[in-house]
């Protein structure tokens, strides 16, 4: 698959991830703006209906009062002039408890009139029903009068009844009982804190829990609306598990959006392996391409020589064998150096190196080195020079794997050489508190800072990207940090463009 299907492929996707993230997004806003919205016009209906019910309270109570009160006179104006009621109406006798507070009324029923005599009588008929009619159009006009007075006074009372504190007028505990049973009613069944305040926002009362910072963002109703501005009360409740009741309203919606963010997560994790494995074949065949051509050259050059070898001139001249032979010899050690690294890969696959690790002078080995290498920097037009510091220098170690990192780093430093300037490679060692350094360093064309964090991953390859006109496996810097991470020890690069690199090692040295 091209890499440009993949990106279309991927936009797609994204796209269509992000518009429903954005989808579900919205749509948990517009629930939960609605629940809020329905959360608080039920808050505001309860504590309407608290402020009416405390209206109605008072009222009541004011009629009661006054009930008691017209009763109590009106008995007392009628007990002067008679000493008993009629109701003529009812045929009824009703006599007052001599207390004359409670106003309890004793019914006694007048004896049953002889029928028979009645319908004998000439005047039954026209004169008791004109009577008996009368009589109830007064007690109908008395009660009237009665209630209509009553309620007057009731009426001026409840107006007046603002001069008095809020203390009086309100029983806080039962409006406590109101806001709960008028919550319960619109089915917030929510714990709340409350307090009622004056126009100068001064608390009059407040619940045990209701705290100052709770007032702003608390619930407001006006007691007793009707009241003069200079002597308004407000109620105000705050409900602590406001947020949680909401979010809890829309829970539901949770698990779709937690579901579209796993996939989101896991086509993302997809799509970086895509991309890596697409990255690692690209560079395994850039690997096959260059391995096929660094193996030709040596085989190449070792047949060329042999075919040499049948011609007979060349065993009549000893200078020509010798040379011939050395090149064999140069080119079968080149042909097995690339057989070894090519054996490297092994390391990366199974994870694990198998070290034969002994002591071993970090000066003898360096100096060992430079002579082989030596001369393949000279045929190059460059110089090797060594400078060894380091008085603890024995180290413990692979022997062919760290001679096989030198190596590398030496190679390197051959390859990225700047054409128009000859080569110079130091070799290092050093001691550094209860270790030793050893490093490498070039003159050559340097690293850019964004490829040095790369430059230690398998395949990759500075500068040339998947060109072959720099030799090389992409193989060597992955395998010289496998192998320094298993001694135990660090590698670091210090590198400036057209300047040089330095790698510097790290290692423990064994102390004698």
């Amino acid at each position: 698959m091209r890499k440009s299907t993949i990106w279309l492929f991927t936009g797609v996707m994204v796209f269509a991830f992000l518009s429903l993230l954005y989808l579900q997004w919205n749509y948990v806003q517009i629930i939960l703006r609605s629940q809020e919205s329905q959360f608080r016009e039920a808050v505001k209906r309860s504590l309407y209906q608290v402020s009416h019910n405390l209206e109605l309270d008072e009222t009541g109570k004011f009629l009661d009062d006054q009930a008691f009160a017209f009763g109590k006179k009106k008995y007392l104006g009628r007990r002067q002039s008679t000493t008993g009621q009629i109701i003529s109406s009812e045929q009824q006798r009703l006599r007052v408890t001599p207390d004359g507070l409670t106003g309890k009324i004793e019914l006694n029923v007048r004896e049953e009139i002889d029928k028979q005599s009645l319908e004998m009588s000439p005047s039954y008929g026209k004169s008791d029903l004109k009577s008996t009619s009368q009589d109830m159009q007064e007690a109908l006009q008395d009660q009237y009068f009665y209630q209509q007075n009553l309620l007057d006074e009731v009426i001026r009372k409840v107006i007046k009844s603002n001069e008095k504190p809020i203390e009086e007028r309100v029983d806080f505990k039962k409006m406590e009982a109101y806001i709960r049973s008028e919550l319960a009613n619109n089915n917030l069944a929510l714990p709340f804190h409350y307090a009622v305040v004056d126009k100068n926002r001064r608390v009059v009362y407040r619940s045990p829990d209701f705290t100052e910072d709770e007032s702003k963002e608390a619930f407001s109703q006006i007691l007793f609306p009707k009241d003069p501005p200079s002597r308004l009360y407000t109620l105000q409740v705050f409900f602590p598990t406001q947020k949680s009741y909401l979010f809890n309203s829309i829970s539901f919606l949770v698990p779709s959006v937690g579901f579209t963010l796993v996939l989101l997560v896991v086509f993302t994790f997809t799509i970086f392996i895509v991309f890596r494995q697409k990255r690692l074949s690209e560079m395994k065949n850039d690997f096959i391409n260059n391995m096929t051509h660094e193996l030709k050259t040596p085989v190449s050059t070792i047949s060329l020589a042999a075919q040499m070898l049948k011609d007979g001139g060349v065993a009549k001249s000893p200078q020509m064998f010798n040379h011939i032979s050395g090149v064999i010899n140069d080119e079968t050690k080149r042909l097995s150096f690339l057989v070894e690294k090519v054996l490297q890969m092994s390391l990366f696959e199974e994870r694990k190196t198998t070290l034969k690790m002994k002591e071993m002078d970090a000066n003898d080995l360096l100096v060992n080195i430079a002579h082989t290498f030596g001369l393949r920097v000279e045929k190059s037009g460059g110089t090797l020079d060594l400078d060894l510091n380091a008085l603890e220098s024995t180290i413990y170690v692979d022997e062919m794997h760290f001679t096989n990192v030198l190596f590398n780093l030496m190679e390197n430093a051959v390859k990225y050489r700047r054409e128009d300037v000859p080569l110079m490679l130091v070799a290092r060692t050093a001691n550094e508190g209860d270790k030793i350094q050893i490093s490498i360093q070039d003159n050559g064309i340097g690293i850019k800072k964004e490829n040095i964090k790369k430059i230690f991953d398998r395949f990759y390859r500075v500068h040339t990207g998947n060109r072959h006109d720099v030799k090389g496996f992409g193989l060597g810097l992955a395998y010289v940090r496998k192998i320094i991470d298993d001694h135990n020890g660090t590698i670091k690069v210090e590198s400036e463009i057209n300047i040089g690199t330095k790698f510097i090692i790290t290692l423990p040295y064994v102390k004698g």
